[in-house]
């Protein structure tokens, strides 16, 4: 009978050293694959992005379908490049969310190198393309991207993973706030050297996202941020013709027939949308060279005429319940990295999309910003799908 019950004892001892060894070191599987399941914050995000992405599909489609034609070429010729591009972009998503993220931070320094470089390929002679006076795009043949929407990722992710590793150091800004606006800063000065304001403002937006929530001391945040307002300012002012475009609209009704004529046909198509819209597929302000954009730049436009005030709600209302659930998951995140992560992009999006909207309807400078998940842009649509999937990734791996 002892024999038997030191026997028990000995089992139950090696059990319970076995389950304490588990808790301390946990297999790479357990880790991996958490019992629990996701939060409620990651399925309202997932709804908010594909449904998103499939209406965005259907904008590009009823904005780019007739004009296509009337040039001779298939209708289905902006939305199949589209959608290419969203397939790859939904392969992205489901990469960033699936791979763990400490993977995805030892090919951050390399990411940044190569990103950095790519930003010198718009002034190649043959490659390079401009747009709308900001030399941005690289076209080769049929293919082309905007190298600056993968580095505001890279740049996020740099940003969020030197912070996170000198959580004990935000007291010192020689360690932490001057690098990341050194990394910042490089990010920025490049956009600004293809004449691309809109980037460097977005890019500018996550740093200091990424700075506050990491509790960066608030004054010297925002002294940084004044300094970073000035050289924009001084960089419109730089250009006689970038100065007359960023102030346009402060009077668009005077300038409706140049500077402001998108933003004037814009502000009509608007309001000819109503309540319920004239139905998708059925605007007529984006035919003919009313709105030359109305794809890009200005599908908020479209988005009014077509879907109408009931539209703009949702669209707007969407962006929103996305925004406050990846706050949530940054808040609720226990990994510093996460938190950074998930904030910056929600910082992004909607930073971007409020540059966006505001130029479309007359509140702010246009600065050729896409709107994301609707505007027709390869690579917007494909960064934008992979840093949602990296706030998946937060957010499936909140407990």
């Amino acid at each position: 009978m002892s024999t038997s019950s030191a026997l028990l004892g000995d089992r139950r001892r090696a059990a319970l050293a076995r389950a304490e060894a588990m808790h301390r070191h946990p297999t790479k599987r357990s880790v991996a694959h958490p019992a629990s399941p996701p939060p409620t914050a990651f399925y309202v995000m997932a709804v908010v992005i594909t449904v998103f992405t499939m209406l965005g599909l259907v904008m590009v489609l009823s904005a780019t379908s007739i004009s296509q034609f009337h040039k001779g070429n298939s209708p289905w010729r902006m939305f199949d490049r589209q959608l290419l591009w969203a397939a790859l972009g939904c392969i992205g998503l489901w990469c960033a969310m699936r791979v763990p993220t400490r993977r995805w931070r030892r090919l951050i320094k390399p990411a940044m190198v190569i990103s950095s470089a790519a930003m010198l390929l718009p002034f190649m002679p043959g490659i390079g393309e401009s747009v709308n006076g900001a030399r941005s795009w690289v076209t080769l043949g049929s293919f082309s991207f905007q190298p600056s929407e993968f580095l505001k990722l890279v740049v996020l992710m740099a940003c969020a993973d030197l912070l996170a590793k000198r959580r004990d150091e935000m007291h010192d800004p020689a360690r932490t706030l001057t690098p990341v606006l050194i990394i910042g800063g490089l990010g920025a000065a490049l956009c600004l050297a293809q004449g691309d304001l809109g980037s460097a403002i977005v890019m500018s937006a996550i740093v200091f996202t990424t700075l506050f929530i990491a509790g960066s001391p608030l004054s010297l945040v925002a002294a940084s941020s004044t300094l970073g307002a000035a050289a924009a300012l001084w960089f419109v002012s730089s250009s006689p013709r970038r100065q007359a475009r960023f102030t346009a609209f402060m009077d668009i009704a005077a300038h409706k027939d140049h500077l402001s004529y998108q933003t004037y046909q814009a502000m009509i198509a608007m309001a000819q949308g109503g309540l319920t819209g004239s139905g998708v597929g059925r605007g007529d302000n984006k035919l003919g060279e009313f709105l030359p954009l109305a794809h890009s730049d200005f599908i908020f436009a479209v988005i009014a005429e077509e879907l109408g005030m009931i539209g703009v709600v949702a669209v707007l209302g969407g962006f929103m319940v996305l925004a406050y659930a990846g706050i949530q998951v940054a808040m609720a995140t226990h990994d510093r990295f996460h938190s950074l992560l998930a904030g910056g992009i929600v910082g992004w999006l909607v930073v971007q999309t409020i540059i966006n909207v505001g130029g479309v309807t007359g509140l702010m400078p246009v600065t050729g910003l896409t709107l994301p998940f609707f505007s027709a842009g390869g690579s917007s649509l494909f960064v934008t799908l992979t840093a949602c999937g990296f706030l998946l990734n937060v957010a499936r791996n909140v407990r």
